[in-house]
Order: structure tokens, then C-alpha cells, then sequence
């Protein structure tokens, strides 16, 4: 299978293909940028694709980052991506960006937490955190760090995003061992991909992770509601369905495989 992958959610805009079996992407762009996504996104995917060989029609399916970020480069990216699926007749993935963002750390992970965090302004973070072999802990939310990090254990802790330095600041507060792997802003778009290869379109649709209301509204219109997160599971408990992985090991003893940690890290989860 070959993917093209999209991300205009955050202050980047990126693309990249991918075969299903491939070390390396045939192509990929990724630029820094905090606006003008919507101009960028259709040349900068026309680059990428002018060196793949034989083009969109070899695309089998689509990843789009469907956030958590900016509710306009959010639904920018759901645009093109839609488009391109459409018109190559592929099937179409939605990436979250926390996921994405926590997925190379979870596979150098030996016994940490890996969370990843965007900063979502006002002392909030967007977050999600998986254990070693890739299951979720937490959900994606908008949350304080203190609230974020009741939910995460003892530690210790590996942290990577925009948000990193609020969560490590909590964290040393509360003597848990922490690092700060990277404060990226963006994920690598080679990851957005590998997760898209490794969901189903049926349980990772390609819709906006919304996890707050928006700042402007149409006057006289409700705000569109931001999804209430789901509950963490207590320690001890087993790890809520995800939205890839079929089989889940049977002892977190059991050696786990690159490919299987990204296949528990659910694509939106």
C-alpha cells in the first residue's frame, strides 16, 4: 500500500508518501509557518508528488491530520486530503496530532510514559500519553498540567511538543522524573503516515479532533461542541479499545515489536 500523508493542523504545512513496506518515504516537505496554509498546501503536495513515479494515481490512501490544532489549518488539510482521495479514488485516514507527535518516542521507549503535548494557550495543553508498549493512558483532552499529570502515574516521564515545558515544570514539582525529548511544534510528517498506514478507515475516521469551542463564532449560532474526553483508566485496569490495534499482548512482558507499538498507539487515541 502506498500513502500520502498531509498535516496543515499546526504551525507547519507537510506531505509525504509512503509504502507500507518501506524504511524510508519515497518523498516528503515539511514548512515552518503560522499562517498561509491554505496557499502552501496544493504546490507543496504537487512538489512531493512530482517525485514519486507514476504519481496520484498510485496513491491507495490518504492521512490527514485531523488535530488536535488550529480549527482552520485543521479543516484545510480535511479539504485537500478529501479531494485528493477522492479524485484517486483512495481511501482516506484521520492521523490525531498527538499521537503522531508521541509515536517516535514510544518506539525507543523502555519503561517511561510518553506523552505528548500542544499548547492550547491560557495554561492549557492539548495531551495524550501511552505506556511503553504504545496503549493509551490518556485520552486526548484540553487540560491544566496539573490535571494532565494526576492521570499519568509516578513516571517516569517522556515529554515531547509545544506544551513539553508546562507539563516538565508540574512534573518536577511533584518529584516525578521527567525529560523533555522535544518541544516541536509539529510532528514529523513520516509518522502521520505510519500511523495511517497501520488504521482503519472504519475506526479512524477522517474528521476534525476538536478538543475546545472555538474562539470566534457566527452570531447567533452555537458553537460546535468539542468532544468529552474519555475517562483514563484506573491503574491496574485494562486499556480502553483502540482505534487499531486488533490483538493486544498479553503481558507487558512480552517483547514488543516496532510495528505493534505503533499498531497499539491508536491513529486518534
Amino acid at each position: 500500500m502506498r500513502i500520502l500523508a498531509i498535516d496543515t493542523a499546526l504551525p507547519a504545512v507537510s506531505a509525504c508518501v509512503l509504502d507500507h513496506d518501506a524504511e524510508q518515504p519515497i518523498a516528503s516537505e515539511t514548512i515552518a509557518m503560522e499562517r498561509g496554509h491554505a496557499e502552501a498546501i496544493m504546490p507543496l503536495i504537487e512538489r512531493v508528488m512530482s517525485k514519486v513515479d507514476g504519481g496520484f494515481s498510485t496513491i491507495d490512501r490518504v492521512a490527514i491530520a485531523v488535530g488536535p490544532g488550529s480549527f482552520t489549518g485543521i479543516r484545510i488539510g480535511l479539504a485537500a486530503g478529501q479531494a485528493i482521495a477522492l479524485a484517486c479514488k483512495a481511501e482516506v485516514v484521520g492521523v490525531s496530532t498527538l499521537a503522531a507527535l508521541a509515536a517516535p518516542l514510544i518506539l525507543d521507549a523502555a519503561d517511561s510514559v510518553v506523552a505528548a503535548a500542544i499548547d492550547a494557550r491560557h495554561g492549557k495543553v492539548f495531551v495524550a500519553a501511552f505506556g511503553p508498549d504504545g496503549r493509551p493512558l490518556l485520552t486526548p483532552r484540553r487540560a491544566g498540567a496539573h490535571e494532565a499529570l494526576r492521570a499519568l502515574g509516578d513516571g517516569p516521564l517522556l515529554l515531547i511538543g509545544s506544551g513539553a515545558e508546562l507539563l516538565a515544570k508540574e512534573a518536577r514539582s511533584c518529584g516525578m522524573a521527567v525529560k523533555i525529548v522535544s518541544e516541536q511544534a509539529a510532528p514529523d510528517i513520516e509518522f502521520v503516515a505510519r500511523l495511517g498506514l497501520a488504521a482503519k478507515p472504519e475506526t479512524a475516521p477522517a474528521k476534525p479532533l476538536y478538543l475546545k469551542e472555538p474562539d470566534v463564532t457566527i452570531a447567533g449560532k452555537p458553537p460546535e461542541a468539542a468532544p468529552a474526553p474519555e475517562a483514563a483508566p484506573a491503574p491496574g485496569d485494562a486499556a480502553p479499545p483502540t482505534a487499531l490495534a486488533e490483538t493486544a499482548p498479553e503481558s507487558s512482558a512480552q517483547t514488543i515489536t516496532p510495528s505493534e507499538k505503533l499498531a497499539s498507539a491508536p491513529a486518534q487515541a
